[in-house]
């Protein structure tokens, strides 16, 4: 339970609610900023404006899957006030108070280090990745039924990556009936590959293993899938990319050369933001059951 706790929720989407949802449950007492258009009434919750909050009683401060921009404003659907957040109002927060976003940038990481809190990227973390790939892989498999003329069954699936995403994407893919080859620079991943009963092979050889690709799936969050790779793609194949912006696929000369290229970052928020904010709502509420309640318990 997270009783006597005081977390401020500042803006966000509908991922949000689910955080709001899960953490009324546990007796927290929310403030919630950037909420004003939300017609929902959580219990042991109230709206504020970001002046009218008190921040030396903030014990926790959950931001967006985007954190803030560059000059600390906040996004958030249910509102159209802009929210800023501001050192001064970071350091007027108890010592304990720890900062929740699902990434951060150079800001948002000054802010947290000059005020001497505690700032955790959720999406950085091992089990919200892990939980994250889910969603992913069921939205890479829509994209791809929405976008081919064949079934995946039988289908030339390349992925480009071993990471959490490109595991599980390229074990389900092969589930379906898909031929898939996965390229990875370790040997240890390519140790993986071949124990998962796919065809290994490495990244700097991609060049040579997408001349017969229906479907390429990147998970590599820089440039791999180069000109000179597209060269070589049929002109049916379907190129999802998975990485975060700007993707890892020279989208220009995909699109001269006319094969179609998709990125497709984020999409356990859009294609099942319920889920989506309940894995972020189950790991924030353990990290604030284990580090905020032993904090309070030592001072």
């Amino acid at each position: 339970m997270l009783t006597d706790l005081h977390i401020a929720v500042i803006g966000g989407d509908a991922r949000q609610l689910e955080v709001i949802r899960k953490l009324t449950e546990l007796d927290a007492k929310l403030s919630l900023v950037g909420f004003n258009q939300l017609d929902h009434v959580f219990s042991g919750s109230s709206k504020k404006e970001i002046d009218e909050l008190d921040f030396t009683e903030i014990d926790a401060i959950i931001l967006p899957v985007k954190g803030t921009n560059m000059t600390g404003e906040v996004e958030t659907i249910f509102s159209n006030e802009k929210i800023v957040l501001q050192q001064e109002m970071l350091k007027k927060t108890p010592e304990h108070c720890i900062v929740f976003s699902g990434i951060s940038n150079q800001y948002l990481d000054g802010i947290c280090t000059d005020s001497g809190r505690k700032l955790i990227k959720l999406f950085e973390r091992n089990d919200v990745a892990i939980y994250n790939s889910i969603p992913t892989v069921e939205g890479t498999i829509m994209m791809a039924i929405q976008h081919t003329d064949i079934t995946i069954h039988g289908s030339n699936v390349v992925v480009i990556g071993l990471g959490r995403v490109g595991m599980s994407v390229a074990r389900t893919f092969a589930c379906l009936g898909a031929k898939v080859k996965v390229g990875a620079r370790k040997l240890e991943d390519i140790a993986r590959i071949t124990e998962m009963g796919l065809k290994p092979f490495f990244t700097s050889n991609l060049i040579d293993e997408v001349e017969q690709a229906d479907i390429v799936i990147n998970t590599v969050p820089y440039l791999v899938v180069t000109a000179k790779v597209i060269s070589k793609m049929p002109l049916h194949t379907v190129i999802i990319d998975l990485a975060s912006k700007p993707g890892g696929t020279d989208f220009r000369y995909a699109e001269k050369r006319g094969i179609k290229a998709l990125l497709a970052p984020s999409l356990p928020g859009i294609v099942a933001p319920k889920t989506a904010g309940k894995i972020v709502a189950n790991v924030i509420s353990q990290i604030l059951n284990e580090e905020l309640q032993l904090g309070k318990e030592k001072s």
